[in-house]
Parts: structure tokens; C-alpha cells; sequence
């Protein structure tokens, strides 16, 4: 998995030549493993890491392409590859001096990202033993505390997407070993079958699900901000609002892609979005509560083909569980925004004099950048003036 992430990273960061970024992200990430793995060899007294050891348990080491090295997991892969995709954007289309010119282009990235590497892996066994030390007790944690375990995975899940950071939230849960031994994902369609015939509660059957629960939050909680947002507006400018929440909907609803409805009131009043948090961890919780689990992190269609239908028999009160207290909680997500929206008169499209429109995260990324640069445009006069 972790080469997957290592190779799927510039397909869609690379700014030319995916397929050649790709091939030097792949050669760079293996090449980052070899030297870990020898440094480690040589120097893991000095690094606290004993290399000796048996792969896996609590040895904090793995086995990459047959390379033995330091199990940074999918955590190193995104790092690695999101560094090495770094430098093919700032040299693939340098242009390097006539006789270097055989050099030029892709040949020029895995040079540098060669060299890079060195310094990476002496970086990553200096430092990440540590910081795999905690991020397991954090994990252990999360697996361990029941329904407060979910509800915190589900809120970091959520609070972390302006960051980009949920990634490393969710990603060790769904296609990492952290909760099953293959990552919740594969691990429930390879038992899809057996839980299916079993009359045992799913929740005994398959409890790591319970970490796989976020994707309720877009289905059950974006409805309930739509219908907010949409009963907000002023009455002559609903058909408008209308126009642009119900594709923005569906496409939360149904896919799982919540950017428009996100990042909009994300873009407008940040403080709604940890509100949106705080109720897709609870709403997480109490499902979990009641016995709810599964693969369930995208929208309806996934909900429906990888969940519902199959388990629809043995398991159809756990469907309507579900959705019975999804329900709840769209109309408990319509009553909070609309009370919040109208309290503290927030500017969302339809109200006042604001924009007609869904706010992106390429929004939100350049309003944050103005707001940085206009404190510092104020300390500048500030220091001046003093």
C-alpha cells in the first residue's frame, strides 16, 4: 500500500510529465528505503534501531520490495513522494548547458531526488523512531477507547482537511494494519461473504468498522447543511441558492466529494466548520454506539453496492439502525446551522450582499494567503512607524 500512495502522489501533484514523475518518484522512494535500511545496518545502535530484529510486531521495521527498512508506512510514502515531486516541479523543465543537455528533464530530477535521499533517510532514522512511538500510542488509543475512539478519529478525520493532513488520519486505518491486519478496506471485502452468513452482530464480527464510519458525515450531515444554507437565504434569492446547493449535494451525497459545502462556510466562517466536526464524530459514536460498522467512507453509491445491499438479511437491522439515526442527525446538522447561520447573520450565498456562489479550496487557500500578507503589510507600517 505504501508504494501505491508512493506512485499515486504525483499523478496528481506533477505539474508535467506524470508519467515520467512517477517513474522517478517510484525509483527515489525505493532508493530512500535502501539507504534507511543500510544506514540502519551500519549505525542502528546510534539510531536507537535494532536491525536485526524480526520484520513486523513491535520491531518498527518492514520489508519494502524485498528492502528491509524503518516501517514509516504510508506516512513516509506521502513524504517521500510529495518531496521528490517537489523537485521534479522546480527542475524537470530546467535547462541545464549544451554538453549537460543529455542530462535535461527526468534524468536531472533522479539525480538531485538521489542525493536528496541520502539526507532523508539519515533524517527519517534519526528522527521518526520517536515519532513512531507516538503515533502508535495515539493509534493504540484510538483502537482501544471504544466509542470515544471513534468519535476522535472521525473528528480529526474531519477538522484536519484544511490542512490536508486527515490523510494521515484515516489512510493507516483504511489501507494500513493499524485496526486489521490488511487495512479495513480489504479486510472487509475479503470477509464481505462471511458476515453476510453469519447472524453474529457486525459489530463483534467486524469492530475495526467502526473507524471506517466517516463517510456519513457527507451523506447525512451535507444534507442537513444544504437544507440550512437553502432555508437561510432570503426568499427571492432561494431558486438561485437552489441552483447551486443541489448539484453540490448530490455529488457530496452521492460520491462523497463535500469541497463545494466544505470549503464554502470553511472559506466564510471557519468556526461552522469545527462544528461540522464535532457532529460527524458524534454522529460516528452513537452509530458505532448501536452496532453500525463498515467500509464506509465515501458517499451513497458506495454505502449502497459495498454495504447495505450485501449485508441486506441478516444484518438488515443494522442497515436501518443506520439509517434511522443518519436521519437524526441531517435534521439535528438543519436545526444547528440554521440556528448558527441566522445568530450570527454569517454570509453565506443568498444573504445580504454576499457572492452567489460555492467557495472551492482554491478559494480558502488564496484567502488565507491575502490574510497573510496583509498582517504582514500591517507589522511593516507598525515597525516603520515605531
Amino acid at each position: 500500500m505504501a508504494l501505491l500512495f508512493a506512485v499515486g502522489l504525483p499523478i496528481g501533484l506533477a505539474k508535467t510529465a506524470h508519467a515520467r514523475a512517477v517513474m522517478v518518484v517510484m525509483v527515489s522512494y525505493l532508493t530512500f528505503n535502501y539507504f534507511v535500511g543500510a544506514m540502519g545496518g551500519f549505525w542502528g545502535e546510534f539510531f536507537g534501531v535494532d536491525f536485526s530484529q524480526a520484520i513486523g510486531g513491535t520491531s518498527g521495521l518492514t520489508e519494502i520490495a524485498g528492502i528491509k527498512t524503518l516501517d514509516t508506512g504510508i506516512f513516509g510514502a506521502i513524504i517521500i513522494s510529495g518531496f521528490v515531486t517537489w523537485i521534479h516541479n522546480r527542475t524537470f523543465e530546467k535547462q541545464l548547458p549544451a554538453y549537460l543537455g543529455i542530462f535535461q528533464g527526468a534524468s536531472f530530477v533522479a539525480m538531485i531526488s538521489f542525493f536528496a535521499m541520502l539526507p532523508a533517510a539519515w533524517l527519517t532514522l534519526y528522527i521518526w523512531p520517536s515519532i513512531q512511538h507516538g503515533i502508535l500510542n495515539l493509534q493504540g488509543f484510538l483502537v482501544s477507547s471504544g466509542s470515544f475512539g471513534v468519535w476522535l478519529y472521525t473528528f480529526l478525520e474531519r477538522i484536519l482537511i484544511p490542512t490536508g493532513l486527515h490523510h494521515f488520519v484515516y489512510a493507516p486505518f483504511v489501507y494500513g494494519n493499524v485496526a486489521t491486519p490488511n487495512g479495513i478496506v480489504v479486510d472487509w471485502f475479503t470477509n464481505l461473504e462471511t458476515f453476510t452468513q453469519s447472524a453474529q452482530s457486525m459489530k463483534d464480527l467486524f469492530p475495526a468498522g467502526g473507524f471506517a464510519l466517516h463517510g456519513n458525515s457527507k451523506i447525512f450531515g451535507c444534507t442537513g447543511i444544504a437544507l440550512a444554507m437553502y432555508h437561510t437565504a432570503k426568499p427571492e434569492n432561494r431558486k438561485k441558492v437552489a441552483a447551486l446547493l443541489i448539484p453540490a449535494t448530490l455529488t457530496a451525497v452521492l460520491v462523497g466529494i463535500t469541497e463545494p459545502l466544505e470549503f464554502t462556510f470553511l472559506f466564510i466562517a471557519p468556526w461552522l466548520f469545527a462544528i461540522h466536526a464535532i457532529l460527524a464524530g458524534t454522529m460516528a459514536m452513537v452509530m458505532y454506539t448501536f452496532g453500525v460498522v463498515g467500509n464506509m467512507g465515501g458517499g451513497l453509491i458506495e454505502f449502497a453496492t459495498g454495504n447495505w445491499i450485501p449485508l441486506l438479511g441478516n444484518h438488515t437491522s443494522m442497515v436501518i439502525t443506520q439509517i434511522a439515526i443518519g436521519l437524526c442527525f441531517t435534521a439535528i446538522y438543519y436545526v444547528t446551522f440554521k440556528y448558527l447561520i441566522v445568530k450570527f447573520d454569517v454570509p453565506i450565498a443568498g444573504r445580504g450582499e454576499a457572492e452567489m456562489k460555492l467557495h472551492t479550496k482554491q478559494d480558502f487557500n488564496e484567502n488565507t494567503v491575502l490574510q497573510v500578507k496583509a498582517r504582514q503589510q500591517v507589522q511593516h507600517l507598525y515597525k516603520s512607524k515605531l
